[in-house]
Parts: structure tokens; sequence; C-alpha cells
């Protein structure tokens, strides 16, 4: 079967008196037939070309999904008198939300079975459950396109009644007032910013409903939340480096909005409520990593604020946790995530014990105010991923639930995970990488090597455990993930370093975190791949394009590749709110940097190695065109026989398919597509 190829249509993009041609610019015509059907052929294709690994995709996927407990169940959390669980029930691909009064010894109550509402429908998505004060109402939201606009319902709990109010076109969090009368939700413009808060009284028409604040400043979006406490409801608005908070409290929602700290450039900070005060972390001062300060809620701007924990250059604040006795901070220290407890009245402090050389920290779901007790969630490479319950008078620790891994093959003793440092090619730079292979795989350049990365929005991702990695480190994978600048791994500045104009030091700490996994001997370039999705899409075809020799082949998931483009158009959703994150490209120096890295401007006639491109029809964060253009170019333009695949999912959006076990299809599909090309080489 030929390879598909998409009909050139001429499109002269003019910027700053500089052209580009973009022959295949009509493919953004979701609309249109001829679209449909080049998508349909390269479907087709990949189809036709990993035909020979149907039964592989299969075995992986049944293997996968043997691992994961049928019938498994949420730990319970207690809140406003009741326990909360969410279950699957065996055979079903969506999650119930159940509860129980008082002791879990007691009859379970449904508060919404998911499974019900997506009978027949080929996606479907619960965006949030919020249960009123009351605990007699809950509100819902869905989404059945997997554009991430979500319709808000309600249900009444005593007798099971979906009520008639209907909201469309919400991000699908709502929060509800103390009176159970009304919630605030946000509605979405036809960008998909977050940018408009409403009131909603129950048993009134949506249309109706009134206006409480809308964001005008297109860099901005909106959120809106309850304090820990209770006593009051936040709007927050938010770009990359700037926030701004106002708030009322919950009892009374005619209250006059205040707020807290007016908007100014590069001011990041988020609030909690305590008592009189409000708690507030914040990048204030020059505290580029981050500190906490408190001020009284009736006097609470900026010159009011009184430090609590002061800004550490070598410490990165990430969060907290407030307790009547207690406070609790998230904190990452040269790569590391670490909890430390604070006893308020002794002020005595202290960190929570962690052993492996690379791992997941992070404060868990602590809902009630006044207690010892914090939850907390631990994982690494090696360790599936658990919640402890530490007592911060007595010091101890309870084991609540771990992930358990079925199938009976698997035992953390057979797995070894390191951290080791890159050189970079500043000769200062160090990138840090962690990885995780099997105790028998030996490292050679014979040893496949899978190195993973994102590195954008200042989100770290760090070394957690995979239930679905274990089928390639079953078969001699090694996986490692590099902590590329872009993200937050090494502290603030690891995130500045590789944004805006600083951003190609993401790709250059990707490349040489490969070329110093194969100096090391870990692998080759014969036997090496690399793997990103979304942001980290960007990442690997910009790495291909510098370097399309040092990997065997990429795997791009829902990748963000048509960037000068995409960043022109403001009418493409997340545009607007993504110039502090990578320049605005209407500026020219923004333009001429991006254009120099953008993936797809910078295809050119030269090998490349074996790809596999993914994408959802539906897709609100990275549109579909832009990897179906990037596939028809690469086709166009490339002068190897390697691989090119490109599947699109027809019913699905950024996240991939819905339910639970229906993603694992891709995983499959993805590790498949690595074990072929391994074992070409046999």
């Amino acid at each position: 079967m030929k390879a598909p190829q998409a009909k050139k249509i001429e499109k002269i993009l003019e910027k700053h008196g500089d052209k580009r041609t973009d022959n295949y610019f009509w493919l953004n015509e979701r609309e249109n037939p001829e679209v449909i059907k080049y998508i349909e052929e390269e479907n087709a294709y990949e189809e036709f070309i990993m035909k020979d690994t149907e039964t592989l995709q299969e075995e992986l996927f049944e293997e996968m999904k043997a691992r994961y407990k049928k019938d498994d169940e949420s730990l319970p959390y207690f809140f406003n008198e009741y326990w909360y669980i969410v279950r699957y029930e065996e055979g079903k691909e969506y999650p119930i939300f159940c509860r129980k009064y008082k002791s879990l010894d007691n009859e379970e109550e449904i508060v919404l079975d998911v499974n019900i509402l997506a009978e027949g429908k080929e996606f479907f998505e619960v965006g949030s459950v919020a249960v009123s004060p009351s605990n007699q109402l809950a509100s819902f939201s869905s989404d059945d396109v997997g554009r991430r606009i979500y319709t808000l319902n309600f249900k009444n709990l005593k007798t099971g009644e979906i009520l008639p109010d209907t909201i469309p076109n919400t991000t699908g969090k709502a929060v509800w007032a103390n009176d159970n009368k009304h919630i605030f939700y946000i509605r979405k413009d036809k960008s998909l910013r977050a940018f408009q808060v409403y009131r909603h009284q129950l048993g009134t028409d949506s249309a109706d409903d009134v206006l409480i604040f809308h964001e005008e400043d297109e860099t901005f979006d909106v959120n809106v939340f309850k304090t820990k406490s209770l006593e009051y409801i936040f709007i927050a608005s938010s770009s990359t480096i700037s926030d701004e908070h106002r708030f009322i409290p919950s009892d009374d929602v005619f209250a006059e909005w205040k707020v807290i700290q007016p908007r100014i450039d590069d001011l990041e900070y988020s609030v909690e409520h305590y008592e009189d005060e409000f708690y507030i972390i914040t990048n204030a001062d020059d505290a580029i990593n981050f500190k906490i300060v408190k001020t009284k809620i009736d006097n609470c701007s900026m010159e009011n604020w009184i430090d609590v924990i002061p800004h550490r250059a070598e410490v990165l604040l990430e969060g907290f946790e407030i307790f009547k006795d207690y406070l609790v901070l998230e904190e990452r220290e040269r790569g590391l995530l670490q909890i430390k407890i604070i006893d308020e009245k002794t002020q005595e402090s202290y960190y929570l014990p962690f052993s492996d050389p690379t791992y997941t920290a992070y404060i868990g779901i602590n809902l009630e105010f006044d207690t010892e007790i914090l939850r907390y969630g631990y994982t690494s490479l090696t360790q599936p991923s658990s919640t402890y319950e530490y007592n911060m008078k007595d010091k101890t620790t309870k084991l609540l639930k771990q992930q358990e891994v079925l199938g009976g093959k698997f035992a953390p003793e057979n797995y070894i995970s390191e951290r080791i440092w890159a050189d970079s090619r500043d000769g200062k730079t160090k990138v840090p990488i962690s990885l995780v292979y099997h105790k028998d795989t030996k490292k050679s350049p014979d040893t496949p090597l899978l190195l993973y990365g994102y590195g954008s929005y200042g989100h770290t991702v760090d070394a957690s455990f995979s239930n679905v990695r274990l089928s390639i480190l079953d078969r001699g994978f090694i996986y490692a993930i590099a902590h590329i600048r872009g993200g937050e791994y090494l502290g603030r500045e690891w995130y500045e370093d590789g944004k805006m104009l600083f951003k190609k030091n993401t790709f250059f700490d990707f490349i040489d975190a490969g070329k110093y996994l194969i100096k090391e001997n870990y692998t080759s370039s014969k036997h090496m791949y690399a793997m990103g999705g979304s942001a980290g899409g960007l990442l690997v075809g910009a790495v291909v394009n510098y370097e399309p020799q040092l990997f065997n082949g990429i795997v791009a998931q829902v990748p963000f590749v048509d960037v000068v483009t995409t960043m022109l158009d403001d009418t493409i959703p997340l545009t607007t709110g993504e110039y502090d994150e990578w320049g605005n490209p209407n500026d020219e120096e923004y333009y001429h940097y991006m254009k120099d890295y953008s993936p797809y401007d910078n295809v050119e006639a030269k090998d490349y190695p074996h790809m596999l491109i993914t994408t959802g029809f539906h897709d609100s964060q990275v549109q579909y065109w832009e990897p179906a253009k990037w596939t028809a170019k690469l086709r166009e333009l490339k002068t190897d026989d390697n691989i090119l695949v490109f599947k699109t999912d027809m019913s699905s959006g950024h996240g991939g398919a819905s339910g639970r076990f229906e993603s694992l299809k891709e995983d499959a599909l993805e590790f498949a597509f690595l074990l072929k090309l391994e074992n070409q080489k046999e």
C-alpha cells in the first residue's frame, strides 16, 4: 500500500516582511470532506503498516489490562459527615461515585454512575462532581465530544432525580454557596478560554444567570474555588506570570467582591484561609522560588503581607496545607520533592523520610481542618503509588492503600532505578535523568532505551510508577525521563531558562541527555527512541530536525508542531494565554526565534527517524491539523524509507480515548511500534 500524500495548495503567510509557504494550510478545514478523506487514508495506512503487530498489540493490551484490579476503588475520604469513594465494577469502563453516611459500615449511596450516563456514546468524560453543603444536591459536568467543553447538570441525592437546570459551555467546575441555592461556574469564549464567572440560582433558566466577573485580558483565564475552611469563595484570575484574587464570604452570595492584591506583571500568588488571616504562597519581593506570607482578611493588600516561610534560593516551594495546629510544606530541593511538617505551637519542624534515588512525594487529599492526620502520597519508578496516613502528633505512619499490580509477575526488587546527571553543551549545566530497567537488562550499545521528555510551562515530570511501562521494561527496554529546562525540576530558574527566548535550551538539554546516555553505554542511536506529548511533541519534533540521526524512532503524541502559525492565530484555543510561555510572534524578535525551532517550519529534505504521530480529531489543546500538516510535509520532503505513520482518533480530544481501559490500546500501539523497530534489527 502506498503512503498517502495530501494535495498541495499554496498559501503564502507573511509577517514582518517574511514570507512562509504553507502548502498544507488547507488541512485546518475541519468540515472539508477532502480533509476527512486524507485523515482516513492516513489511518488506513497506519493500520496497513502496523498490521504485522496486531497480535502483539492485543497481547500488550490484555497484559496491561490484566495488571489492573477490575473492581478497584479509591481510598475513602471523609467530608461533611460522609465518606466518599470512587469505585469501578468489573466489565464497566467508567467510575461510580459513592458515599456512606458517617461510617464505612453504613449502606452505600450512589451519587453518580457514569456508566449509565455514558451508554451509547463513543466518548464520555465527567469533569467534576460537587455535593452541596446540605448533602442533598450534587452538581456534575460532562463532555461527550472531547473538547473539554462541559455541560453542568444537577441531581437531587434524596430522590435520584436529575433536575431540569442545564448549563452548557462551562469549564466543568461548580462551587456551591453555603445557602445550597446558588452555584458559581465559569464559561468559555470562542477560543475556549475560561473568561467569565456566573452565578446560577437552582430552579431558574441558565439564560438568566448573573455575570459576576468578566476577564477581558486575553492572556488571563479564570478559576473559582472555595477555601478549605469553607468560609470564602474565590475567583482567581491568572496568566502565566501574574495572578489576581477576589473573594466573598460563602454565606453571602450578594456580597461585594474584594480584591486581595490587584494584578502586577510578574507577581504570582495563591491563597488559603486560616481563622482571621489569609496564607499566601507568592514570588513577591524577588522570591523566585516562592515564599509563604500571611495577612489579615480585613487588610490584605501586598503592603500588609508578613513572611511566614521566607524565600530560600536553593528550595522551590511548591505548595502547602494548613491544619489547625500544623503547617505542611511541599518543597523541591535538587529535583526531589520533600514534605516538611511544622508544629505551629512548638515551631518544631522536620521532613518525612524517603529513600529511593528518584521518586515523587506529594500532599494528598486533606479536607479535614481540625486534625493531626496528614494524608500524603508516594511513588517511585519501582514502587507503586501509595497513600499514607501520618500522625503529626505521634509521628507514626500507616499505609492506607497501595496500587495493586496484578498478574503475579511484578516485584519491586526486580527493577533498578537510578538518577544520573548529564553534561550539557555549555559545560556548566547538568541535566538530571531518572532511569528504570529490569535487573536482568544489561546496559550496552545494543540495549533499547526510551527517553521521555516534556519541558514546558514549569511542569515537572517526576519519577513515578507505571503499570503500563512494565510491558517494555520486561521486554528489555530502559526507560528514562530527561528533566530538562522548561520544567521546574531544579527550581523556578530551571523553568525560566527554558521558555520564551531561551526555549532552545529545552531541546538542547534533551539532545545532550540522549548523547550522554550513549556515551555512558546505556544504549546507542540505533536503539534509542524518544517520546513526548503536546509540548513534549514539540520537543521531539524540534529534536529530530536538529539531530535526525540521534534516535532510531520517535513517538509524538498530540504534538504542538506548527508554533508560528498557531501563535499568530488568536482565534485558536489557548493562543493568547500562551504569549508568556512562548512569546508573541507579533513581535518580530519572537517571530524569528520561534520560526527557527518550529518543527513544521523546519522540515527539510533529509533522512528522519521512524515516526509514529498521533492526535485526536476533537483536540482542544493542539488542533488535529498541526500533526496532520507536519505528517504531510514530512512525507513530501523526507529522503529515507523509514516508517512514518499518523493515527487520528476520530472520537477523542487531547486526553485520548475515554473510559478506564480504552486508552491502553493507544499505549499498546506505541509500544508495538517501538518493539517492531527493535525486532527489525534482529
